[in-house]
């Protein structure tokens, strides 16, 4: 079976090879920009779908070898995706992408709770599985200096949030409250298996 992260981000392939699994990264191309009334968790929802579909649409005409071979056996690619969208109340929380920025995001989350939501697409040609699994994040209360001293340290500039929970951004908490722990990181990696299981793979029986 041919596996394929459709996600560029760094973390997600991290999470992926935790499970021993061999997947070629394609990065989609779509536009994240949320609809008008669009929920948190619904955006997250259409943006990991449109994810799937975008890759689905370049490994077309790629001519990858075991795509390929697969084709030919009726075994479509199988494609992983996923999106995540934070959020205080109604207010979206995006990556940051400088240090002034990712400072200010973690002053506005001091003291509160904030929601996650990690959307999966696993798809195979028609088929498709998903999910949105919410993480609730309690922020303690954050001085400026610690705040100041936590981005200079772990530079969490291309995370929405500002932080990185597997990393010293933990410190940053009083809570985490999720049903797939890693889900907050960006893939929830529970929720994944279950779904390859259900098209044929077991990472612990079956190499990709």
């Amino acid at each position: 079976m041919t596996i394929i992260l459709g996600s560029s981000s760094r973390y997600r392939q991290a999470l992926l090879a935790r499970l021993n699994i061999k997947a070629d990264a394609i990065a989609p191309n779509i536009d994240e920009s949320p609809h008008t009334g669009e929920t948190p968790e619904l955006l997250a929802l259409r943006l990991a779908i449109e994810k799937a579909e975008s890759v689905r649409q370049k490994i077309a005409p790629l001519g990858h070898s075991q795509v390929k071979r697969d084709q030919e056996h009726h075994n479509p690619a199988t494609i992983i995706s996923s999106d995540q969208v934070a959020s205080i109340g109604t207010q979206l929380l995006g990556k940051p992408g400088n240090h002034q920025k990712a400072c200010e995001q973690l002053q506005q989350q001091s003291g509160k709770c904030v929601v996650f939501y990690t959307a999966l697409c696993v798809q195979q040609g028609d088929k498709r599985l998903t999910d949105v699994i919410a993480t609730t994040v309690e922020f303690r209360l954050l001085t400026p200096d610690e705040i100041t001293q936590y981005v200079t340290l772990e530079q969490p500039l291309d995370c929405a949030g500002s932080f990185k929970s597997e990393g010293l951004g933990i410190t940053l908490f009083n809570r985490i409250t999720s049903d797939d722990p890693s889900a907050l990181i960006g893939l929830p990696l529970i929720r994944t298996t279950q779904f390859l299981r259900e098209f044929g793979y077991n990472p612990l029986t079956t190499q990709a």
